[in-house]
């Protein structure tokens, strides 16, 4: 079943990993989608994968910069005609202990994910507003909710993320538009595979489903929350970690 017919979407690093699932389950579904991310080639070359410009299109974004998620999203309206779904997906991580992390590490991180999101979730929001409907996705992460070892600056971003897409969907519900979070654990990509044995031991002892996520769980959530499925869902935070701190 084809839930996102005639949709169009947005997905910020959507170059590779969870960011690439989602394009994936989106086009999937029958949408269009702009993948947006810092690394352009990769970018085309992710549009390529997904069907090419029937059904994608690959631009360079830097989240951090405004002007360049209004760029991003003035594409998805002007190469396929509207902006359905916003998927704030891009981060990176400068993990350091509090007393050795620097300045810019903890700045760097901040801005790409607090920023970068609310860059975009506001930009979103004033097309979506205008048309009288959207979906707009958050991705957070486990670690904004219990905290982790190694990432004040990680750990602060994503739970400044859940603080923000509240804010932002009591302000924009009355037009139609809704912002929901996803707070991803575990999930298995080339960044956590780069762990270290016992790190990743450590962790999928925590999980009671005993296993790390697949990129395509997310993706099925953030389809879930694009599509009419959800349509009476707004402001909320859904947790995909296999059980991991329930």
């Amino acid at each position: 079943m084809a839930l996102l017919d005639g949709k169009v979407a947005v997905i910020t690093g959507g170059g590779q990993g969870i960011g690439l699932a989602i394009a994936a389950a989106l086009v999937e579904h029958g949408a269009k989608v702009v993948v947006g991310d810092i690394d352009g080639v990769a970018a085309e070359k992710a549009a390529a994968e997904l069907g090419g410009p029937d059904h994608a299109a690959g631009v360079r974004c830097d989240v951090t910069s405004d002007d360049e998620v209004a760029a991003t999203l003035a594409t998805a309206v002007d190469t396929f005609g509207s902006l359905d779904v916003m998927v704030n997906n891009a981060g990176i991580t400068r993990d350091a202990t509090m007393r050795k992390m620097t300045e810019e590490q903890f700045d760097s991180v901040i801005d790409v994910h607090l920023k970068g999101c609310w860059n975009g979730t506001r930009r979103a929001a004033e097309i979506m507003r205008e048309q009288g409907s959207g979906s707009i996705v958050n991705i957070s992460s486990t670690s904004g909710k219990t905290g982790v070892f190694g990432q004040t600056n990680y750990s602060a971003a994503k739970a400044g993320i859940v603080g923000l897409s509240k804010a932002a969907a009591r302000e924009v519900a009355r037009y139609g538009v809704r912002v929901n979070v996803i707070q991803p654990g575990l999930i298995r990509t080339a960044m956590t595979e780069a762990m270290p044995q016992s790190a990743w031991d450590q962790k999928l002892s925590e999980i009671p489903l005993a296993r790390a996520g697949e990129p395509s769980e997310i993706a099925s959530v953030v389809v879930f929350y694009a599509s009419s499925l959800s349509s009476f869902v707004t402001g909320e935070v859904t947790e995909v970690s296999g059980g991991r701190s329930m």
